[in-house]
């Protein structure tokens, strides 16, 4: 999996690309989130819209930067989950903790303008 970094309106989106399983390695998402949290970011936004395939190590590491967000009064939010991981955060239920929406824009405007600060 690879992460690549933007910047909207004070809100830092990580856009996920490829598969979040146990052979492509764990706590990667985790680790950007820590080095974000490190430097000051608290509004997170994840693309989830290129992840064909997530298992539960990539749900361990989705939940784990959630909660590390979450610790410091921050907030981690998904855009656009792509069906399959969805379909998981579903059977889950981890669609009733971690905020998820159906476009960038609507995560996005969901910070308020409060992210811009």
């Amino acid at each position: 999996m690879t992460i690549e970094q933007r910047t909207s309106t004070g809100v830092i989106l990580l856009d996920l690309h490829g598969r979040m399983t146990i052979e492509v390695g764990r706590s990667i998402l985790t680790e950007r989130v820590r080095e974000l949290l490190q430097d000051g970011h608290k509004q997170i936004l994840v693309n989830a819209a290129d992840i064909p395939q997530v298992d539960t190590s990539g749900l361990c590491d989705l939940v784990e930067a959630y909660l590390a967000v979450t610790r410091r009064d921050g907030s981690l939010k998904l855009a656009c989950p792509a069906p399959r991981l969805r379909r998981v955060l579903e059977i889950t239920r981890l669609l009733t903790i971690i905020e998820a929406y159906p476009s960038e824009p609507e995560a996005l405007a969901s910070f308020g303008s409060g992210a811009a600060a």
